[in-house]
């Protein structure tokens, strides 16, 4: 285990994706209000990188159809980066009259699966990609990309990851500074993540990838475990483990930002989040959905853990 730690890096970055992630799935409509209220709350624990919204068709997502009026006001201090999902050339218009200076593009690695999320193959979202990447960096804007389902497919069931690593590949020449691959059902175990990871390092400078990882089989942060030892240095997270997605029939929401953040500074990794003002912000997540989240440290307070 000496070997282990020996090759863990002192500080990481978490990527908070409960503002849109975490809130798309959920079956109550969250205030405009409330949602501000929760950004403000992320922002106030230390979280430096935020995916405040998306703007989606409110058709397809309709939790998420105050889009423009979330990214508007919501307010982004010196040093933190708001960021939005967007899906088409309407939408980097909307990002961009909003004033965000990033966004973010998606698609899965699995046929059935993109079909269903975005409405096209997976060879037509990488051709549209031309009217949202290209223009946006030459606005000035950062783009990052998502590939979905690489750890398993809802529908499929397992992708082949030479074929994930082919989209990765294609968005970092687009110009994506970062892509995010992620276990969309939460399938991933730790042998298995070696395997992709090992694949994707080969071909991709570590410090173009995160890691996405969803906890349905409760293996969230063992694989992450494995992203760090193998250069991984960006994590997404979402606050108390909200979410899920709309076209995953039972996947869990993503990794807790709290159990996250409580698992790294144990390690010694710092993350610059204060994590008993993350719980906080837990709770107020959990008081705007109207229900208990599924985050252990949450659970189980800061001071407990501390005794």
């Amino acid at each position: 285990m000496s070997d282990l730690f020996d090759k863990l890096p002192q500080e990481v970055s978490v990527y908070e994706v409960s503002p849109r992630d975490g809130l798309q799935n959920e079956r109550v409509m969250v205030p405009f209000g409330d949602k501000l209220r929760l950004i403000d709350a992320i922002v106030a624990a230390g979280v430096k990188r935020v995916e405040i919204t998306s703007f989606v068709s409110p058709k397809w997502i309709p939790q998420l159809a105050d889009a423009d009026e979330v990214a508007h006001h919501a307010h982004a201090p010196a040093g933190v980066q708001f960021s939005a999902l967007v899906p088409n050339a309407h939408g980097l218009e909307r990002a961009r009259a909003a004033g965000l200076e990033e966004i973010a593009v998606f698609i899965s690695a699995s046929e059935t699966h993109n079909r269903k999320n975005v409405n096209k193959s997976i060879d037509l979202t990488l051709r549209a990609f031309a009217e949202t990447i290209g223009p946006a960096l030459a606005l000035g804007m950062r783009v990052r990309g998502y590939v979905s389902t690489v750890w398993g497919c809802p529908y499929e069931g397992a992708v082949d990851p030479r074929r994930s690593l082919e989209i990765a590949t294609r968005l970092h020449a687009m110009g994506c500074y970062q892509i995010s691959i992620s276990d969309t059902i939460g399938a991933g175990t730790p042998r298995q993540t070696n395997d992709i990871l090992k694949l994707m390092l080969a071909e991709l400078p570590s410090a173009s990838l995160a890691m996405h990882m969803h906890d349905t089989r409760g293996t969230a942060l063992a694989n992450i475990v494995v992203g760090l030892e193998m250069g991984i240095r960006d994590f997404d997270a979402s606050l108390g483990g909200l979410g899920g997605c709309p076209y995953a029939p039972g996947a869990a929401g993503n990794v807790a930002t709290e159990d996250l953040v409580y698992m790294l500074q144990g390690m010694g990794i710092a993350t610059g989040i204060d994590l008993e003002r993350l719980v906080e912000a837990g709770r107020v997540a959990a008081s705007i959905v109207g229900h208990a989240l599924p985050s252990k440290v949450q659970t189980a307070g800061v001071r407990s853990l501390r005794s």
